[in-house]
């Protein structure tokens, strides 16, 4: 089984509270009291491959957590980090680049540390719930027929750093750094927060993958979606690796670790989001549209030929 089926099977019987949003979304959402929280966990080897370099896997733990509260149109306020490992992880000289990282972290999104836990363990873990304060949130689950896909930024960066830092892929080396930083530091979002609401129906965060995350956005809805690989949008960096390497766009575009914003949205408001990208200087590109009914889900080439994934994205497998 994977998560989500423990979940749904196991766990979703003991929600009992509309606070949970039936545990099918990134959040908790209380309404009544404005609180908007997350939750996840990171394993060394899973999430990331080591900590050879402290101070940049914080920062990756950090912005792909504030991600779950970004997406739903929510300022991140306070940010609770429990870790666990020995004192080779958590070496003075590790602990100085990790507060360093931290303390940047938190001027660049004014977010507070509120709290957290350590444990010694063999093992080298993080969990940080990340909380917020909203009387709204953009909700997964919530798309309308013919309503617009849309994402912002680039995809695929991120995936092609972790394949150098696993040594797949070989190239030069400033192209290298560019694509390495990707993975390490996304770009999270932060100037659509306010607006997000205003024209959104759903959202999510790209971090299992663009079809997977796409699939989870309309999991609870008798709808699929038809999105046309050419306009999924890439950076010019990544563009150019194509062509030279001879390989396929397809291959880079749902693997995960993006945390960009996948949301879906009326057509009335496409002059709204094109307006609000260019005097914000956001990318925000329109992928596709959604479909009636279910398992009708279409995904087409330049060539406007149907391709079928074998592998939409990241699941954890038990």
């Amino acid at each position: 089984m994977n998560e989500f089926d423990i979940i749904n099977k196991y766990f979703s019987k003991l929600n009992n509270n509309k606070s949970s949003l039936n545990l099918n979304d990134d959040v908790f959402f209380d309404k009544s009291n404005k609180l908007v929280l997350s939750v996840d966990t990171y394993v060394e080897k899973i999430h990331f491959l080591n900590f050879k370099k402290p101070d940049l896997v914080i920062r990756k733990i950090i912005r792909s957590s504030i991600s779950d509260i970004v997406c739903k149109g929510v300022n991140p306020k306070f940010i609770f980090i429990c870790a666990s490992g020995n004192k080779k992880h958590f070496s003075k000289k590790n602990l100085k680049k990790i507060y360093n990282s931290i303390k940047k972290e938190q001027s660049t999104y004014k977010i507070l540390v509120g709290g957290g836990d350590t444990v010694k363990s063999k093992n080298l873990t993080f969990s940080i719930t990340s909380l917020g304060y909203s009387n709204k949130i953009v909700f997964r689950n919530k798309s309308n027929v013919n309503d617009d896909i849309y994402v912002t930024g680039n995809i695929g960066d991120s995936y092609v750093g972790l394949c150098l830092l696993k040594n797949k892929l070989k190239i030069n080396k400033n192209i290298s750094n560019y694509f390495v930083n990707s993975y390490y530091t996304p770009d999270i979002q932060f100037k659509l927060i306010k607006k997000l609401s205003s024209f959104a129906s759903s959202s999510i965060d790209i971090s299992d993958g663009l079809f997977a995350d796409l699939d989870k956005l309309i999991n609870n809805q008798n709808h699929s979606y038809k999105i046309s690989l050419r306009n999924i949008p890439i950076s010019n960096f990544l563009m150019k690796l194509i062509a030279i390497k001879k390989l396929k766009k397809i291959d880079f575009i749902s693997k995960g670790d993006d945390y960009q914003i996948l949301f879906t949205a009326p057509k009335s408001k496409e002059k709204v989001i094109s307006n609000y990208s260019v005097k914000n200087k956001i990318r925000i590109t329109k992928i596709g549209k959604i479909l009636k009914g279910k398992d009708r889900s279409i995904i087409l080439d330049d060539s406007r030929r149907q391709i079928f994934l074998k592998n939409k994205g990241y699941f954890h497998n038990f």
